[in-house]
């Protein structure tokens, strides 16, 4: 149950980020580009809280995006960089997404011949795939056996070399500096050759620099020796590092029901605010709770939605739960406002924040009109 006075009386389901802990992350990646000699971009596929990028953007190169609404977002709202990567572009939107970007990474050779020439004055990479599988859930990982993600070698042709100023790879998800060094070691034997003469290799994402036992001195080694063996400019995009730990959902209890357990009924909705949690899934924290036996009471927490599935995990507290308590889901600022949805009429959360004093700060609301002009 929460100890944070802060949200007592808030209106709930709400995503809150913390700006101290954002800046903490920020400061830890500062400290890391410095150091390697690199350029981190902001994904906003991970994280998109532009009303925070006034903040970022004094720690951070650019931004990351995967088409042309994220673009257009890094481009407005987001002094830096502007990079995108999209498995394929729409003819519609390629005249769009080039003039907003500094970097288009195309997926295949096919895609960098078809568009070349629209990209004239921008910087072109292609995305390669090293096949260099360093992780078991298969939905995350883009070099499984039959991924759409990147260039085989296979299929790469060394022709369009010309065409092109950078190679891209990105393999990782939620991961440490030893799986970049496994990856990164068949990416040089499959791809090395092809380096000398362009301008910069991106890293991609699924770098988990801000985790507290990340090996940020391997990863600094790693981008030096690479840089001084291809003198490149290098780049790493990761996203939930930026925010990881730095944002809740807090939600409250509006029922409790028992069959055979326990169930208490919540405003927020695994469904419908945190995606991850079914899709992925995972358990996520919950301040002050414990496993399933591990503290005195146990309740399954769910939602109010009618999907029978709709449920966040088994969780147990010091004291029992009644209706009304707040509930304080932890490491939700990232994956959550990107992938919410209003499933069976569920509001969206506000997206709110506590800055450097504690204050707390409602940054934005949702209502009707917000799932009805989704609708037709």
């Amino acid at each position: 149950m929460v100890n944070f006075p802060v949200f007592e009386k808030i209106n709930t389901p709400a995503y809150v980020a913390d700006e101290a802990k954002l800046i903490k992350n920020l400061e830890i990646l500062k400290s890391v580009k410095e150091a390697a000699g690199c350029k981190i971009l902001l994904a906003q596929k991970a994280f998109s809280m532009f009303s925070l990028y006034p903040v970022i953007e004094k720690y951070l190169d650019g931004t990351t995006a995967s088409g042309l609404f994220e673009a257009k977002l890094g481009r407005e709202e987001f002094k830096g960089e502007v990079h995108v990567f999209s498995p394929a572009y729409k003819p519609s939107e390629i005249d769009e997404i080039v003039a907003v970007s500094d970097h288009i990474v195309f997926n295949s050779v096919a895609e960098v011949l078809r568009y070349k020439d629209k990209c004239v004055g921008k910087s072109i990479g292609l995305r390669v795939n090293p096949e260099c599988s360093t992780q078991e859930t298969a939905i995350y990982d883009p070099c499984a056996p039959g991924s759409r993600l990147g260039t085989t070698l296979e299929n790469f042709d060394p022709s369009m070399l010309e065409f092109i100023d950078g190679l891209h790879f990105h393999t990782l998800c939620e991961q440490g500096a030893d799986a970049l060094e496994v990856t990164l070691k068949v990416f040089e034997e499959e791809f090395g050759s092809f380096i000398k003469g362009l301008k910069w290799v991106n890293f991609g994402g699924g770098h988990h620099i801000t985790r507290d036992d990340y090996d940020r001195d391997l990863l600094v080694k790693l981008v030096r020796d690479f840089k001084e063996r291809y003198g490149v400019e290098v780049y790493l995009e990761p996203g939930e590092a930026i925010a990881l730990n730095a944002g809740y959902l807090v939600t409250r209890v509006l029922d409790i029901v028992h069959n055979g357990i326990d169930v208490a009924i919540l405003d927020a909705s695994a469904a419908c605010h945190m995606p991850d949690v079914l899709e992925m899934p995972y358990r996520p924290p919950l301040y002050a709770s414990g496993k399933k036996g591990e503290k005195a009471y146990d309740y399954r927490l769910s939602s109010c939605t009618c999907l029978a599935g709709d449920v966040i995990g088994d969780y147990s507290f010091d004291k029992p739960l009644k209706v009304g308590d707040t509930l304080v889901f932890e490491d939700m600022a990232i994956y959550s406002m990107v992938k919410n949805n209003t499933f069976n009429g569920m509001c969206l959360p506000d997206i709110a924040m506590i800055d450097l004093s504690g204050q707390y700060h409602v940054v934005k609301s949702f209502g009707y009109n917000d799932f009805k002009e989704r609708l037709s």
